[in-house]
């Protein structure tokens, strides 16, 4: 099973974060909800789950486990700008 590298998950879960306090700041900032829906669903896929708390919940689990998965790992995202 091919596993997403370990850091991009990790910037991406910073961006989640980052994208859901600016969306919470500014509600009808629509450009900054298209991000964070992109972000959300990005994270979706990656971790192969249906929502994006599943997705969160599970990239955060992803990230904070260690082992010898992550030498199985790949970039399979590529990085924000």
């Amino acid at each position: 099973m091919l596993l997403p590298d370990r850091n991009t998950v990790e910037r991406l879960l910073r961006h989640f974060r980052a994208q859901e306090r600016s969306v919470l700041d500014r509600p009808g900032d629509l450009s900054a909800r298209r991000r964070f829906e992109d972000t959300a669903y990005t994270l979706c896929v990656l971790m192969g789950e249906r929502t994006a708390r599943e997705a969160v919940l599970a990239a955060e689990r992803y990230v904070t486990s260690g082992g010898d998965q992550e030498s199985r790992s790949i970039a399979i995202v590529p990085p924000l700008a």
